[in-house]
């Protein structure tokens, strides 16, 4: 029996894994592949793939939610929590938002306290095996209860900023926060 209330209004729920994302899916070379926090820190901070992958991992069950109307339910991820990289640096007081980098200049805004959510990871595994190249390979933000745009693949890095900033989609768009459970799909 699923909780009452799970599925938000105007999403529908399915068992697929619709593809969608902006431009081609990158190439991943372990060798050049870095993870890089910048902005209001007080020391830039740059992870190797093997240091990256080295930070402690936990498994997260969550549900998954599409601004395009569907939504997937406990799906398992494993990956790096976004509390852990906090313990790797030290934040300025005025950090309030952080821009999520990824590959080819892709970006996203969410605010540094969503972040901060136990359920909140960097990703590396999909239901027990690697992230598929399509869907984020190497490495994939995951915020829960914001809609999956927020959820940012192939990521790079973060930048942490005092106000707030449209990433691509908010650019083009989307709401600036995007809570499914009040459909905040689109700006305006």
């Amino acid at each position: 029996m699923r909780e009452a209330g799970r599925l938000p209004p105007g999403q529908s729920l399915t068992l697929k894994w619709p593809v969608l994302h902006e431009g081609s899916v990158p190439r991943f070379d372990p060798a050049t592949w870095d993870f890089q926090v910048t902005g209001l820190v007080e020391k830039p901070l740059r992870l190797t793939w093997d240091e990256f992958t080295a930070l402690p991992m936990k498994d997260v069950v969550a549900d998954m939610h599409c601004v395009t109307r569907w939504s997937r339910f406990d799906v398992r991820w494993r990956g790096v929590p976004f509390t852990e990289l906090m313990k790797l640096i030290s934040v300025k007081p005025d950090a309030k938002y952080v821009m999520v980098l990824a590959e080819r200049g892709y970006t996203s805004n969410v605010p540094l306290a969503d972040l901060l959510q136990p359920t909140t990871l960097f990703a590396l595994e999909h239901n027990g095996e690697p992230l598929p190249a399509e869907h984020g390979y190497p490495v994939r933000l995951v915020v829960p209860h914001l809609y999956a745009w927020k959820s940012v693949k192939w990521v790079r890095g973060v930048e942490f900023m005092a106000q707030n900033a449209p990433g691509f989609w908010e650019q083009n768009g989307y709401h600036i926060y995007g809570d499914p459970f009040r459909e905040q799909r689109f700006s305006g």
